[in-house]
């Protein structure tokens, strides 16, 4: 007489056969949903496909918080970027800036920095936010190696911080070919106008 192998139930090899009807797991729920059986079980209506499987992490962020975190992540750097930029013209002409000064600076500086890159960042990829960006880096560069060249000193220390961070900020927002062209141009108007970068 042979003798039967005794098999566990987990070593019951998986059967191959495909289902008599094979329906997608979208059109299961809805047949679920629709016969009542969830409702009959406790808790069970709560169970949806949406709760048994893990969200993306961008769907967990709103648009506008995503706009929010992109322009506090650009505003906080153009933010010590002006305050460098107002140390830095301070020390130029042998001053030490006084905390009134740099509260005087940065208080009306930032709220308007952070307005200014929310919104330009929202629309930096349209092309009229592009030339925009471009005309802006052409004249706050222009100005700023102007005033450096040409004016008094107290012009210098009011006007040359905020420019250079508009400059910079320009030429960051901007696309590489425009960034480069405006760049390319405020160099040839630099050397037509015969100007020093350096006092």
């Amino acid at each position: 007489m042979a003798k039967l192998k005794k098999r566990k139930p987990t070593q019951v090899p998986p059967s191959e056969e495909k289902p008599l009807v094979d329906i997608s797991e979208a059109d299961q729920w809805r047949i679920i949903k629709d016969s009542g059986v969830l409702e009959q079980v406790p808790g069970g209506g709560t169970t949806t496909p949406a709760t048994t499987q893990p969200a993306d992490p961008d769907e967990l962020l709103s648009p506008f918080t995503l706009e929010l975190f992109a322009a506090l992540a650009l505003t906080i750097p153009h933010c010590f970027l002006l305050l460098m930029m107002e140390f830095l013209i301070h020390y130029q002409y042998g001053r030490k800036p006084t905390m009134d000064v740099l509260i005087d600076r940065m208080v009306p500086g930032v709220p308007i920095i952070a307005l200014f890159v929310f919104y330009t960042n929202r629309y930096k990829h349209t092309r009229s936010m592009q030339l925009g960006f471009f005309l802006m880096s052409i004249l706050s560069s222009t100005r700023l190696v102007w005033i450096i060249n040409r004016a008094s000193w107290i012009t210098n220390m009011k006007q040359a911080p905020p420019l250079a961070t508009i400059a910079v900020y320009a030429v960051v927002q901007s696309d590489l070919l425009p960034a480069f062209v405006s760049l390319l141009v405020i160099g040839v108007w630099i050397w037509y106008k015969s100007m020093k970068l350096f006092p």
